[in-house]
C-alpha cells in the first residue's frame, strides 16, 4: 500500500511551511524532488534547502526529470498526456525504492488544490491513498507583499489563467481578476486605462520584484521587467491582480 502526502510548500521560502507541512516530511519513508533542467535548477535547490533545513530523520530523497509537455494545438490533450508520463516516473520510483510500500512524500509549489496538477497525477496511480497538506497560495503571498484586500468590499473575485484572459477576455461576473500561469502578458490584450494592477514575481524569495499602479502606466514596466528577470534567473514565476477602475 502507498500512502502520497501532496505538501504545499508556498513559493519556496521556508517559512512558508506549515508545522503540518513539516510533520509530515518527517513521517515520510521517501521525498521526491522533480527536476526541471539547468535552466531551472533554482527550483530543486530550494526543495532541497527545505528538505535540509526541516527534516529531523533519515528521509530517503530521490530526484527524477520531470518530462516536457509537447507544444501542441490539442492543449488538454497535452497537459493529459504529459500527467500520464509524470504518473508513470512516479510509480517506476515507487516500485525501486518502496517495493513494499510506504509512505511518499511531493512537494508542491504553492497549494496543491490550485492550480496544480499533483492531485490529479496521483490519482492515476492504483491502489494509492492521498493526503493533502495546504500551503500558503501565491495569491495570498501577492496580496500580503502589496499589502491588499483580495477583494473589494462584498464583491466576488475570479481566479483563472493568462491562457484564458488572453482569449477570452475579461469577464463579465467579477470585477477583480486574479491571474495565474501567464507567459506572455495577457494584460496586453486590455483597454489598460480600466484597470488597476498589482504584480509580483519570485514572492517571498530573496530576488522578489513587486510593481503597482494603473495598468495603462505600469503595463510595459512589468513587461520589460518580467523579461529581464526571465533572462537573468532562467526561469520566473509570477502572478497579478487586476481590478477595474471605479467612476473617478
Amino acid at each position: 500500500m502507498i500512502s502520497i502526502d501532496l505538501i504545499g510548500i508556498g513559493t519556496g521560502n521556508p517559512d512558508h511551511l506549515t508545522r503540518a507541512a513539516e510533520k509530515a516530511m518527517n513521517m515520510a519513508d521517501m521525498i521526491l524532488l522533480p527536476r526541471k533542467g539547468d535552466a531551472k535548477s533554482d527550483l530543486v535547490d530550494l526543495r532541497r534547502a527545505i528538505c535540509a533545513q526541516l527534516l529531523t530523520r533519515d528521509v530517503k530523497i530521490v530526484e527524477f526529470n520531470m518530462p516536457r509537455r509537447t507544444d501542441r494545438s490539442d492543449y488538454l490533450g497535452a497537459v493529459l498526456d504529459w500527467h500520464e508520463a509524470i504518473a508513470g516516473l512516479w510509480m517506476e520510483q515507487i516500485a525501486l525504492h518502496l517495493p513494499n510500500g510506504g509512505r511518499l512524500a511531493l512537494l508542491v509549489w504553492g497549494d496543491p488544490s490550485l492550480y496544480d496538477s499533483s492531485l490529479r497525477i496521483a490519482a492515476r496511480l492504483p491502489g494509492a491513498t492521498v493526503r493533502v497538506i495546504p500551503g500558503i497560495t501565491s495569491i495570498q503571498a501577492l496580496t500580503a507583499a502589496h499589502g491588499i484586500c483580495l477583494n473589494d468590499l462584498a464583491q466576488p473575485v475570479l481566479v483563472t489563467t493568462g491562457r484564458r484572459l488572453g482569449q477570452q477576455g475579461w469577464p463579465a461576473c467579477a470585477d477583480t481578476l486574479v491571474v495565474m500561469l501567464d507567459g506572455h502578458c495577457a494584460f496586453q490584450t486590455l483597454l489598460p486605462e480600466d484597470f488597476d494592477i498589482w504584480w509580483g514575481a519570485y514572492l517571498g524569495l530573496p530576488q522578489e520584484r513587486l510593481i503597482h499602479g494603473p495598468l495603462a502606466i505600469k503595463g510595459d514596466e512589468i513587461t520589460s521587467c518580467r523579461a529581464e528577470l526571465r533572462r537573468q534567473h532562467g526561469w520566473i514565476m509570477d502572478i497579478y491582480l487586476l481590478r477595474r477602475r471605479g467612476p473617478g
